[in-house]
């Protein structure tokens, strides 16, 4: 029987741990671990700093202990290496530090004393002899202006987001505050961003973090005492960008770190860029010192994709992957998944997957049997647009016709019972409806409903037409 490799044995555990924790703790606590070897019942893992290894041992031991017992056996034991800045900046220091599992891992203590000589523990953030240029910036080389599909619903933000690539802290969007729902690409144009400046702009250093984690290096360098070695770190940097900045709310000493910092980076012509869920307006917990920072520059909005954004992504998704699907099947998740990017695109791979695994082809019904469990455990809401799209084909109507100001009367009636059925099947508002319609005012939607009401009461072939395009309506 061939032997594990580290490598699986780690992704085995992986496995079980991720089913015991959050999505986030699971990103935050595992993801960044790296298995290094395996010797006899001893797996080795490196851990990005000391502050991360305490935070394991004191949070997840128990949970570390059961899936390396289940890998390895009941003499499983962990040792850690702690990778360390040294002073050179030429090469990382580990330290390599038994896990308080050493002792039999059915006995071993919670806690256990880290002995680190402090002489060798250098501060994380300033390297002596360590070039800016050579700083990793930390960004998703896949998330590229070419990748983000530019839409209505994102165009302005986009629009800024490129031009301070090309003259990063040379605009009047400084800050470039990005804001929105989840899923809606603001991490995306965030790296994109940071991207296109290393392309054009080589020599600039470029950095970007979560809040998350520009709040848990500022713990650890308190921890350290290295205060003002990181505001000195933080200060060099000539873009800096700072994911999720709404979750520095209530953290008070923080965001009194933050406010020194945006205020050297801005005056000194460096660009700041923020992504929020919320518009800074809408963020509690936040001084009114820093917020009235974030408003200097530029507020940009990303909303739900419209329609025609949701079939463009999908479509580039499709194209970049490389494989072929009918599009009445793309038109089809477009029109269901209108939420987010990141759901639509998930719709997509559990569609591939669906179709893979159980060798099925890709059609209308294996679309919709997978958007049923998809959408399962949340209230799914049918949409204006497909509304619109479903009584249209049902009538053979083009959707502008429909949209149009003709007053022939098929057109009406068609116009009519697509703004009853969005009435009746969405939580969007009379004005929204009619705007959906052909830019029609709320006085109109609720004409349309009124009428629809009375021709089903009195003209069978209508009542027939309601039936007909109900029932398609509730099998989406």
């Amino acid at each position: 029987m061939t032997q594990k490799s580290y490598q699986e044995i780690w992704d085995n555990c992986l496995l079980i741990i991720k089913d015991n924790v959050t999505y986030q703790n699971f990103k935050t606590w595992f993801k960044p671990i790296k298995p290094i070897s395996i010797e006899s019942h001893i797996l080795t893992i490196q851990v990005p700093s000391q502050f991360f290894y305490e935070w394991l041992e004191n949070n997840y031991i128990t949970l570390l202990k059961k899936t390396i017992k289940r890998e390895l056996g009941k003499e499983a034991k962990l040792e850690y290496h702690i990778v360390l800045e040294n002073s050179s900046g030429t090469k990382p220091y580990v330290s390599k530090i038994p896990s308080t599992n050493q002792q039999k891992i059915d006995n071993m203590p919670v806690n256990m004393p880290i002995n680190i000589n402090k002489t060798v523990i250098r501060n994380p953030f300033i390297i002596p002899g360590l070039q800016k240029i050579n700083i990793n910036p930390q960004l998703n080389q896949s998330y590229t202006f070419d990748s983000y599909v530019e839409g209505e619903c994102n165009r302005l933000a986009r629009s800024a987001g490129f031009a301070v690539s090309q003259n990063p802290g040379g605009t009047s969007f400084n800050p470039l505050f990005i804001y929105g729902g989840g899923g809606l690409g603001k991490t995306h144009l965030a790296n994109a961003i940071g991207i296109e400046v290393k392309n054009q702009l080589p020599e600039k250093t470029v950095l970007y973090v979560s809040a998350d984690k520009f709040q848990t290096q500022f713990v650890d360098a308190i921890m350290d005492n290295k205060k003002n070695d990181f505001v000195h770190f933080y200060q060099s940097i000539d873009v800096l960008i700072l994911d999720d900045v709404q979750f520095l709310s209530g953290k008070e000493k923080t965001q009194d770190v933050f406010f020194h910092i945006f205020n050297h980076l801005h005056q000194n012509k460096k660009q700041v860029i923020l992504t929020s869920d919320k518009a800074p307006v809408d963020i509690i917990g936040m001084e009114q010192r820093l917020l009235s920072r974030f408003k200097w520059g530029l507020s940009a909005d990303l909303q739900s994709p419209d329609l025609e954004t949701r079939l463009a992504i999908l479509k580039k998704k499709i194209k970049k992957d490389g494989i072929e699907i009918p599009y009445s099947v793309v038109e089809y998740i477009a029109y269901s998944i209108t939420s987010n990017v990141r759901e639509l695109e998930g719709a997509l791979i559990s569609l591939l997957a669906q179709s893979s695994l159980n060798r099925k082809e890709i059609t209308i019904d294996l679309a919709k049997d997978m958007l049923d469990k998809f959408v399962r455990n949340t209230v799914r809401e049918v949409s204006i647009d497909y509304i619109q799209k479903v009584v249209c084909d049902y009538f053979d109507i083009p959707i502008d016709i429909m949209k149009s100001k003709t007053r022939k009367r098929e057109i009406v009636q068609c116009r009519q019972l697509s703004m009853f059925f969005a009435k009746q099947m969405t939580k969007s508002s009379l004005a929204m409806i009619g705007k959906h319609c052909g830019n029609k005012d709320h006085a109109t939607v609720l004409h349309a409903c009124k009428t629809v009401n009375n021709l089903a009461d009195t003209d069978k072939r209508f009542k027939g037409y309601i039936s007909d395009i109900e029932k398609r309506l509730t099998l989406t």
